[in-house]
């Protein structure tokens, strides 16, 4: 049986750590009663689960970096969640940058699955940057409207939420590191996510 590297090693290690600490989340929002810590804390879990659910049921390889890369995404924003927003001025901005890169990873990788599958669709270097700019752009207003949508719940319902808006300013910022964390990928993400979308599109498209 083949052993894994010791960098792969660790970089399973850290997602274990920081799974273990989301479910410290959802355990303390069970026992004092914070449905904001459940939701987050769970759905959190939820989402870091997802590249092994890839590799066991349809037997797409994920990169360990891919999933330490979500898993670090959703548990940044989890601990944000929690009160590191309102007590650091710019945890608000690392998440919105590291999230919106997830996106623009994810789009990147949908599209690129799609130009190998079919003859009909090229997507050339230069317009996939682009695309992965429009893709998180788009995903980004989408975002501020639902948040928007349960600021206006919360008021008449008097629930509370587990995101809201802070105002027209904090909308342009979010948007504005939403930018950043698309340009990253832009620029350096699409040699690395090539072989995930080449490696996709083998395991859902090839024929066995």
């Amino acid at each position: 049986m083949k052993r894994p590297r010791p960098s792969a090693l660790n970089r399973q290690r850290l997602t274990r750590v920081m799974q273990f600490v989301l479910l410290g989340i959802v355990v303390y929002g069970l026992l004092d009663g914070q449905p904001k810590a459940i939701v987050n804390g769970s759905i959190a879990l939820l989402i870091t689960a997802l590249p092994a659910a890839l590799e066991r049921n349809y037997e797409i390889p994920i990169d360990p970096w891919l999933g330490l890369w979500i898993t670090t995404a959703v548990f940044l924003h989890t601990l944000g969640s929690a009160g590191l927003y309102g007590q650091i001025g710019w945890w608000d901005h690392l998440t919105h940058a590291l999230s919106s890169s997830l996106v623009a990873g994810a789009g990147y990788i949908t599209a690129r699955a799609l130009d190998l599958h079919s003859s009909e669709i090229n997507i050339p270097r230069r317009f996939a940057f682009v695309y992965i700019l429009v893709v998180v752009l788009a995903f980004g207003v989408v975002w501020e409207l639902f948040e928007f949508g349960l600021d206006v719940t919360a008021q008449e319902t008097g629930l509370t939420m587990p995101l809201a808006q802070h105002g027209l300013d904090d909308t342009i910022r979010d948007l504005l590191y939403n930018s950043l964390g698309a340009l990253a990928v832009a620029f350096f993400g699409q040699v690395h996510l090539t072989g995930v979308a080449e490696e996709m599109w083998e395991q859902l498209f090839l024929p066995e």
